[in-house]
């Protein structure tokens, strides 16, 4: 090859010369921020663990930790959530509030945190991967024309400052770290349930930035007519369950689920399955687990006939215990699982289910609580 063409197909200059060509109107961009999202007052527990990783990230690059409120003036709501910024580890606190947030819609929620970010300038901006954040996110990332790496499984800071955001690829077959180098801020979102939820440590609340929405309600195209809760919804919430039991294509039949059932009843749990059983239709989505469908942490996770393959694992390698049943014992689940049980699920589920039955018994519950 001549000397010509080496010189062509040399690779790029590394990142950490990208960064140093950071546009000026961005180097003096600063701090990580958290948006805080609240459900009609409540504050969702995507937003505490994201506060958690937001303090690791800002004490690697030595700056300050915020959380970022958005909502109505008078209610208990933004001060609640203020509250919970401070004691999960913010230095200080952006404030929007104004009637035009009683209720999320795109149009005021985009202004407000857009607004914020242009007057404060913000080198992190962390969201959760809700139905909410990501609607949000995508709008305020294309507002501000800055990158998002979305659902990430890992958030840290390189060598050289960079945010390092790492998430699944190609259907969850490899793990892809993702940097935005040119603009500001460096935008992500994570799904709940993916970190950890930190200590909450009471303590004084700190300093809170104020900012008006400059906005009309006659600007907003969407109205809120009504609002209806789904807390009566048939719809699976995996990410909140305790203990979740779950199978793969090692079940069989469609008329093993009831395996399933019968022990994540026993347990006080709920039952899920793998991307394979929802693509023949014996599951729905709102059951499925992996990358692609919930991902959870739960105290048990019990894992029935499931191969394991990367865009599984990242779905529940967060779970305080992994229990793997299957009858391959070079399944890539035993890789990661803390306990392995080399046998066959259809026999082995009933028989544990019988087990647990007789455990937790009346008579037996208080011995085996101990």
């Amino acid at each position: 090859m001549s000397t010509e063409n080496r010189e062509a197909c040399s690779p790029p200059s590394g990142r950490a010369a990208m960064k140093k060509g950071l546009p000026k109107q961005f180097q003096d961009y600063r701090n990580v921020w958290v948006f805080i999202e609240l459900e009609h007052g409540q504050v969702h527990p995507v937003s505490i663990e994201l506060l958690g990783e937001g303090r690791k990230l800002a004490d690697k690059l030595g700056v300050h930790l915020a959380g970022v409120v958005i909502g109505p003036p008078g209610g208990q709501g933004t001060a609640n959530a203020i509250a919970d910024a401070f004691a999960y580890g913010a230095d200080l606190s952006y404030l929007v509030e104004s009637p035009l947030l009683a209720h999320y819609r795109n149009e005021p929620f985009t202004k407000a945190l857009t607004d914020l970010v242009l007057a404060n300038k913000p080198e992190i901006l962390l969201l959760g991967a809700t139905t909410l954040g990501r609607d949000l996110a995508g709008s305020v990332a294309t507002t501000l024309k800055t990158g998002l790496t979305a659902d990430c499984t890992e958030l840290n800071v390189d060598s050289d400052g960079s945010l390092a955001a790492t998430r699944p690829t190609f259907g969850g077959s490899l793990l892809c770290t993702i940097y935005t180098l040119k603009c500001r801020p460096q935008m992500a979102t994570v799904r709940p349930s993916v970190m950890a939820t930190p200590q909450r440590v009471n303590r004084p609340t700190g300093s809170i930035i104020r900012h008006d929405l400059k906005m009309l309600e006659e600007e907003i195209a969407t109205k809120v007519l009504a609002f209806f809760s789904d807390c009566d919804s048939t719809i699976a919430n995996l990410a909140y369950a305790d203990v979740v039991v779950a199978g793969g294509l090692g079940l069989g039949a469609v008329q093993n689920l009831q395996l399933l059932k019968d022990l994540a009843r026993t347990l006080g749990g709920d039952f899920g399955c793998s991307r394979p059983l929802v693509q023949k239709g014996w599951m729905p989505f709102d059951r499925q687990i992996g990358q692609t469908g919930n991902t959870i942490r739960p105290k048990l996770y019990i894992a029935a006939g499931i191969s394991g393959a990367v865009q599984h694992r990242v779905g529940v390698e967060g779970s305080d215990l992994i229990v793997a049943i299957n009858t391959d014992p070079n399944a890539p689940i035993f890789d990661f699982a803390h306990l392995g049980v080399v046998a066959d699920a259809i026999s082995f589920l009933p028989a544990l289910t019988e087990v647990f039955t007789k455990r937790l018994e009346p008579r037996n519950l208080e011995k085996f609580v101990q």
